[in-house]
């Protein structure tokens, strides 16, 4: 108001001095001569002109105060006309902020973007491995068996996809959560009979906090021994899978989506380290390793085989992950080297004992990946994987370890643990052409043998037990392989509206056992294409 009223008392003050400037002049006669009329005039114009000038200018002081006094904290007035602080995050700038998506909305000064696709997915498989849209790789039937002469052919909707990232910074702290599920969970063994009524699963559901050079992460998310396309971020379009339709990813890629407590420090924007925490699962595999005979009971309890969810794991899986970014002439580079450590550990009483004995054992495993963008539309990317007892990070292909007998008299016996050594290898490339995007990938899983005889067994020959020894079940794989093709083609791509993509994935997959029988096949052998049409929301 006392603004408004200085605003008032400029404007009346100029017209009265106008009014005086250009009044009649009341002296002698001589003076209405027409020359000095046109002197008095123009002096009055001058004058009038000094006063308009002078007017502007106190105007434009005011305005700016009135500007300066009001673009501090946004002010409300309340029922009683006294005003008071309004919330942080007020309307005006909730509408100049841009919207990272047109579906995107905010509450208070968070965030909410929901997203996802709806799939319709088609695979056809030369023999029939029992999967659905994850393939079973470790499961691919023989030629000698009657699933390796009969195909098999699955459309489904189940791998559509939904998710929600929610942001927000709170004073110097930056918050990021985000949840992604889909419906291919553990289905009724009816499902695609008549009703097609698939689980809904949860993929991944974690909260990401950044302060300073910190951030930290803990929920379900990929875990940090999952290759990346760019630093250490936890969303799933910063990791180098491929861009193929297989729900379990592809062969050679390590990775597990579990618990995980994540700390990393970013030295700078282009190098980073990450320490984490995650689930751990003595795992052996379905049957793939063979337990001493005296100790069989007592053994299947404490590890997993693909059955259970109730295994004594120790500790934490340790996952520490470098990762350094750079950026040339327009190509991305990207390079990353960690290590994990592992453990299992048992308890037995041994034969000829009557106390309980403990055995533990730690394994240790060594990683790296690389991607770089060779031009603008071509770039290539690889990871390796080597160490023990990380077979359970190869999609849980391979065990994690054995237990081996040892005899301490002549009819006493005890037990320990013996880690499985295991390896992975992918190499690939992507390409983009206008509208479609093509890749090209090869990996591998690699179980090294861990075999022994079993002095516990009442026969008089002693089988070889552990995994990959001699009358081994087929299933105890050496190795597996996949080759493929993949091709993403964009049909139409709206901001506002999404876009729709054929997803296509031609593979070829062989597996191969440690041990095979007089007359049987050596290898496994697959071929698999999927076909997805996929609207993706903006």
């Amino acid at each position: 108001m006392r603004l408004l009223e200085k605003m008032c008392f400029v404007v009346l003050a100029s017209g009265l001095a106008l009014g005086q400037a250009t009044a009649p002049n009341s002296g002698s006669a001589g003076s209405g001569s027409v020359a000095d009329e046109l002197k008095a005039l123009r002096e009055a114009i001058s004058e009038q002109q000094k006063q308009i000038s002078q007017q502007q200018q106190q105007i434009q002081t005011l305005q700016q105060q009135l500007v300066d006094k009001t673009s501090g904290t946004p002010h409300v007035a309340d029922a009683a006309l006294h005003t008071a602080p309004m919330p942080v995050a007020a309307t005006v700038v909730q509408e100049t902020e841009k919207k990272e998506s047109p579906l995107s909305f905010r509450i208070g000064g968070t965030d909410f973007t929901p997203g996802g696709f709806v799939d319709f997915e088609n695979v056809f498989r030369t023999t029939n491995s029992g999967s659905n849209i994850a393939t079973g790789f470790g499961s691919i039937p023989y030629s000698n068996t009657v699933q390796g002469h009969l195909t098999e052919f699955r459309s489904t909707g189940q791998y559509s996809r939904y998710n929600l990232k929610i942001s927000g910074k709170y004073g110097a702290n930056n918050v990021l959560g985000y949840i992604e599920g889909d419906f291919n969970g553990n289905d009724a063994a009816n499902v695609f009979v008549t009703a097609n009524g698939h689980t809904n699963r949860l993929r991944l559901y974690w909260l990401d906090l950044k302060r300073g050079k910190w951030e930290f992460l803990g929920g379900s998310t990929w875990g940090l021994e999952t290759p990346n396309r760019v630093g250490l971020s936890p969303m799933p379009s910063d990791l180098a899978l491929t861009i193929g339709e297989d729900a379990n990813v592809h062969v050679g890629i390590p990775y597990t989506r579990a618990a995980e407590f994540r700390a990393v420090y970013h030295f700078s924007d282009k190098f980073q380290w990450g320490v984490a925490l995650q689930n751990p699962e003595q795992f052996v595999g379905a049957g793939e390793v063979i337990f001493p005979f005296a100790f069989n009971a007592a053994l299947g309890p404490q590890f997993d085989a693909a059955n259970q969810t109730s295994t004594p794991n120790v500790f934490p899986d340790i996952i520490t992950k470098l990762a350094a970014d750079n950026d040339v002439n327009g190509k991305h580079y990207h390079f990353e080297l960690g290590g994990m450590l592992t453990s299992a550990k048992i308890t037995n009483v041994p034969i000829g004992g009557t106390q309980f004995d403990h055995h533990s054992k730690v394994g240790a495993s060594f990683f790296g990946a690389a991607n770089a963008s060779l031009s603008k539309n071509f770039r290539v990317l690889a990871n390796a994987n080597w160490g023990s007892g990380n077979g359970r990070y190869m999609i849980g292909l391979g065990p994690q370890a054995v237990v081996f007998p040892i005899q301490t008299g002549p009819a006493t016996f005890n037990i320990d643990i013996s880690m499985v050594h295991a390896g992975a290898a992918h190499v690939g490339a992507e390409a983009t052409a206008k509208n479609s995007l093509f890749g090209f990938y090869y990996g591998g899983f690699y179980f090294q043998r861990n075999a022994f005889a079993d002095v516990t067994s009442p026969l008089v020959v002693k089988p070889t037990i552990g995994f990959g020894g001699i009358n081994s079940p087929n299933s105890a794989n050496r190795a597996i392989q996949e080759a493929s093709f993949e091709w993403t083609q964009t049909f139409w791509k709206n901001p506002q509206y999404g876009a729709v993509l054929l997803v296509t994935q031609a593979s070829y997959l062989t597996r191969a056992p440690w041990f095979v029988a007089l007359g049987a096949p050596k290898n496994a052998h697959l071929v698999m294409g999927f076909a997805s049409v996929r609207y993706v929301l903006p």
